[in-house]
């Protein structure tokens, strides 16, 4: 563990503030008794998943719950589905027919709603198109898009055709977009002409463009064109590779048969970062991801038929993936979905569309409570905010102050309840929370979810005493887990061999003595920033790729708004000299590479990077330099 992780360990054991869960919120609860639904789990694991594998349809009845050999683990075995017949289907021809399925909200105040009966017209048009196109069952498209119906809409058709879906979050630059285009082998690409974020427009095509240039893999680029303003370019294509996402659909069917898929053929791809540089393409499947989410919708966050639920993630990251898309969805619910920053164009636009639509539920990050928090409680004080009473938040370590501030200033208004709850782009939705049925200790995600066991241990997977920091792992599987990662799955068995017969999440934990776990940050060498996973190896990769670094080390320093902020450290080629405009250069370089959310914020020039006598730079002994701590001997730090 690192100092800052030592000393949030002691922290937590000496303050003891709880916030009471509601009555009224814990009699409305779709788990009333959470700890007899953890029981059942428990002592009969086949039966606990076979009762949730209900809650969803089947083509084909499952012939096995699972099957374990680890590290692969199968589930619902034989078993044929489709996650747009779950997520449209079932209520478009239902009684949801005319229910609002999406609300959308622009960045520019355009608005839109999707009922189920027109979401599933939009799916089956853009499926027959992709089909048109020549997309088949298992074929890979890539989708750089930001949150708008088109996006949703491109993913869903993906599922209905049975073609790999592969998000990239539409911030992401050059490289890290063509590295995942690589990977996968996408045959299509779908992506917008720009995103609005912050009142500017983000041109996105000639990212693609330059991302694809030669790869001849990528036969067709569908582009989402959002219309033009006033002094605007005219939008044209230049390749006989692209197609306009409306044009190409021309008079396509409104039906389009649903493509069966096995329990455990690939759902989507979604690539996350690693401490390799590569990022790992995570795999997710059809049935034990749908489950799991369908199952979590309703159990933790607790969305009902007559509520509006609003996430305020991206369709680029796993909680866009599974609780924006699929498991709202496939539960009948109405999304409210809002492209842009929550506090612009002020700091009042997402208490004023709270008012506005009624919103019952809210999913954030930690790093947004903290914005709202500098911004004062005046700002949500003055709208109507009584229907909100649930806020749950994930990503990244909420901290005991922000978690107070929001449960007085966002669900103070309706004495509801503000919770946390930890998962991962590996796992698909929460594995720790807090449910409505006992009360949140602030700092502490909760406890583990039905079905799921967790512990801490040290490195040699040996259990430690409670209160005391360890590595948090998960003792089995559960269905809505990995299954590989994408062209590399020797990288996914070390998910479940770095400690044998456990998975391994790669956080830093504690667990109290009332079963209440703490995830206090990584392990390894990945940052969080602003909930946002980033390798620093990336970023140490694409400083490299600079025609003026030699060297470069990069550490995650605390920062008390986004967790963490990046900081680089940079040896010089020989004859470079220093200067404002090479540090501009320097920054340019990755944003344009990687994406805003993985520049580094400051850039310190040396002429030296510390290493081991074996020549690896040693960032520990950076990162210790730079929080004031004792870096220790150099000579003496082991490779």
């Amino acid at each position: 563990m690192t100092e800052a992780q030592r000393a949030a360990v002691s922290a937590l054991s000496k303050d003891e503030r709880i916030i009471a869960a509601p009555v009224w919120l814990a009699q409305q609860a779709q788990l009333p008794n959470d700890a007899i639904e953890r029981q059942h789990a428990t002592q009969d694991p086949e039966g606990f998943w076979r009762e949730k594998a209900k809650l969803i349809e089947w083509m084909r009845p499952f012939d096995e719950v699972f099957r374990f050999d680890l590290p692969r683990h199968q589930w619902f075995l034989g078993g044929k589905l489709n996650a747009t017949v779950n997520c449209i289907d079932r209520h478009a021809l239902g009684d949801k027919r005319l229910k609002a399925a999406l609300i959308w909200v622009g960045e520019d105040g355009e608005e839109q709603t999707y009922t189920y009966n027109r979401l599933y017209r939009e799916v089956n048009r853009f499926a027959n198109a992709l089909k048109k196109l020549g997309v088949k069952k298992g074929e890979r498209v890539i989708i750089y898009m930001p949150l708008t119906p088109e996006g949703i809409i491109s993913m869903l058709a993906c599922a209905r055709i049975g073609a790999i879906h592969s998000v990239v979050f539409a911030g992401m630059g050059t490289q890290a977009l063509r590295s995942r285009v690589e990977d996968c082998g996408a045959k299509v690409v779908i992506c917008a002409d720009f995103a609005y974020r912050r009142g500017k427009k983000l041109p996105l095509k000639p990212t693609v463009d330059e991302a694809i240039r030669d790869l001849y893999s990528v036969e067709h680029v569908i582009v989402h064109r959002r219309g033009s303003r006033p002094g605007d370019a005219p939008f044209t294509f230049e390749s006989e590779r692209e197609h306009d996402f409306y044009d190409v659909q021309g008079g396509s069917a409104i039906h389009c048969p649903p493509e069966p898929m096995d329990s455990e053929d690939p759902l989507f791809i979604l690539y996350t970062s690693g401490t390799t540089g590569k990022p790992k393409g995570v795999v997710h499947t059809n049935g034990g991801y749908l489950v799991g989410t369908t199952y979590l919708a309703r159990a933790f966050f607790q969305i009902g038929d007559r509520d509006i639920y609003w996430s305020t993630s991206d369709i680029g990251w796993i909680v866009g993936h599974s609780f924006i898309v699929y498991g709202p969805l496939s539960i009948g619910a109405t999304v409210f979905c809002r492209e842009g920053v929550p506090d612009y164009p002020s700091p009042d636009v997402t208490w004023e569309l709270c008012e506005r639509y009624g919103i019952n539920v809210m999913f954030t990050a930690p790093t947004a409570v903290r914005m709202w928090m500098s911004h004062g409680g005046e700002a949500p004080a003055r709208y109507d905010l009584k229907k909100l009473r649930l806020v749950a938040c994930a990503g990244e370590p909420l901290n005991p102050e922000a978690h107070h501030w929001a449960q007085t200033h966002l669900v103070g208004q309706s004495g509801g309840l503000v919770v946390d709850n930890f998962w991962q782009t590996e796992i698909a939705a929460p594995v720790l929370g807090t449910l409505p049925t006992f009360d949140a200790r602030p700092g502490k995600v909760g406890k583990p979810l039905p079905g799921v066991e967790a512990a801490i241990v040290d490195p040699d997977g040996k259990p430690v005493l409670d209160g005391y920091g360890g590595l948090l792992v998960i003792k089995k599987p559960v269905p809505y887990m990995l299954r590989t990662v994408w062209n590399d799955h020797a990288r996914y068995e070390k998910y479940w061999t770095q400690i044998p017969g456990v998975y391994t999440a790669g956080d830093i934990a504690v667990k109290d003595a009332d079963g209440y776990f703490a995830v206090l940050g990584r392990a390894d060498d990945v940052m969080n920033v602003a909930g946002h996973r980033i390798g620093t190896a990336d970023v140490e990769s694409s400083l490299l790729r600079h025609p003026a670094v030699a060297e470069s080390a990069v550490v995650g320093l605390p920062d008390p708004l986004k967790g963490e902020r990046i900081k680089a450290f940079v040896v010089l080629r020989s004859g470079i000299t220093q200067s404002p405009s090479l540090l501009a250069s320097l920054r340019d370089h990755v944003r344009q590479d990687l994406g805003p959310i993985a520049t580094p914020s400051d850039i310190d020039i040396r002429t030296s990077l510390p290493k081991t006598r074996s020549g690896k730079i040693v960032r520990r002994y950076l990162k210790a330099v730079e929080m004031g701590q004792d870096p220790g001997d150099l000579s003496t730090l082991a490779d």
